[in-house]
């Protein structure tokens, strides 16, 4: 094991989602090109309930090698309450796979993706699962037998048609913990609308928690949802991505409904690229600040002459370079702060970051 895994708490016990969920707050969810290790830090630290890492095949971890640093897996250092996702078709790699991700990368739970529509996943699991539930309560089954660990799934209502109550009531037969509803079919994709009474049914419908999914971009209308529905939980992806203050809003905790100021988005915009350096272990960014070129606008949407900029960053100076004009704001506000001024950005940071 390496020393970065070594270093992450230990695995939870059985009863983790059920823990979790004794609190209030929404979950991180997974999403693939987005929640990797910086972007779950970022999300717990506001409070997110637990986090979900990006998907990983169960068929690469095992078959793949020597692949214990493999980065869609890897916590960072300390990391708790994160859910490893697998997806796979096969209850014998499946299982093997899980007991690697145990292993390799400490998580507090194990998720299968019954979920992703994207075409080249198709007959390797993911959302194609819909089409034939009873493999996936094989899956499941395979899964729970291979480990102590919560394991859940996390599903949309169905490939074309709506069987999710059908289905969620087969995996929690089949020995699922929690399952996770998007309000979609495969089909819809990401158009339309989330159908949350179809989520409602299914919560209605079993009787081990359910966390809805499916549109939400503010606090209010995750409260919204969750109260309507009767959800255990919701689940959070794009309306987190420059925002993890979302998380805080909904624990309850320092923010309400409200982003922090300017200047601090741009801080933790920043200091999100130096964690995302860091992670990777690359000092040149040339790799690895590629994929914030599409997060970083997101800290500041009101901004849009600091876009250009925030697109084509190769480095984290480049970051700092493009968020000068902000950055030197939150420091005046630091000196003011310091000579008795008050409610300045750096408060809300000292706050954001305990």
């Amino acid at each position: 094991m390496s020393a970065d895994v070594s270093s992450s708490l230990s695995a939870s016990a059985p009863g983790f989602y059920a823990a979790r969920l004794a609190r209030p707050g929404a979950v991180l969810a997974p999403m693939a090109g987005y929640s990797d290790a910086p972007m779950r830090q970022l999300a717990a630290e506001q409070g997110a309930l637990w986090t979900v890492s990006e998907m990983i095949s169960a068929r690469g971890l095992v078959m793949g090698g020597d692949t214990e640093k493999l980065n869609l897996g890897r916590p960072y250092a300390g990391e708790q309450g994160r859910a490893v996702q697998l997806f796979g078709a096969e209850p014998e790699l499946l299982a093997d796979a899980v007991a690697r991700a145990e292993a390799w990368f400490a998580p507090a739970a194990i998720d299968l993706n019954m979920g992703c529509p994207v075409p080249k996943i198709r007959g390797k699991g993911g959302a194609c699962l819909l089409q034939t539930p009873e493999v996936a309560y094989t899956l499941l089954q395979a899964m729970r037998a291979a480990t102590i660990l919560d394991v859940s799934a996390k599903i949309r209502l169905g490939w074309d048609t709506d069987r999710s109550v059908e289905v969620a009531q087969g995996l929690e037969a089949a020995g699922a913990s929690l399952i996770t509803v998007h309000g979609r079919t495969s089909r819809q994709r990401y158009t339309g609308e989330a159908d949350w009474d179809a989520i409602a049914r299914v919560a209605a419908s079993v009787a081990v928690p359910v966390v809805g999914s499916g549109d939400i971009l503010s606090a209010a209308a995750a409260r919204q949802r969750q109260r309507e529905s009767g959800v255990a939980a919701v689940m959070i992806g794009r309306g987190s991505v420059g925002n993890p203050w979302i998380f805080r809003a909904l624990a309850g905790g320092h923010g309400g409904e409200e982003r922090p100021s300017a200047p601090v988005r741009a801080r933790t915009a920043l200091r999100h690229a130096e964690l995302q350096t860091q992670f990777y272990n690359d000092d040149t960014g040339r790799l690895t600040l590629r994929p914030l070129r599409k997060v970083l606008p997101r800290y500041l949407p009101e901004y849009p002459e600091l876009h250009a900029e925030l697109t084509q960053v190769v480095t984290v100076a480049d970051v700092e370079r493009a968020l000068t004009p902000l950055l030197r704001d939150a420091e005046l506000n630091d000196g003011a702060m310091q000579t008795g001024a008050t409610a300045t950005a750096a408060a809300e940071y000292a706050v954001s970051y305990p």
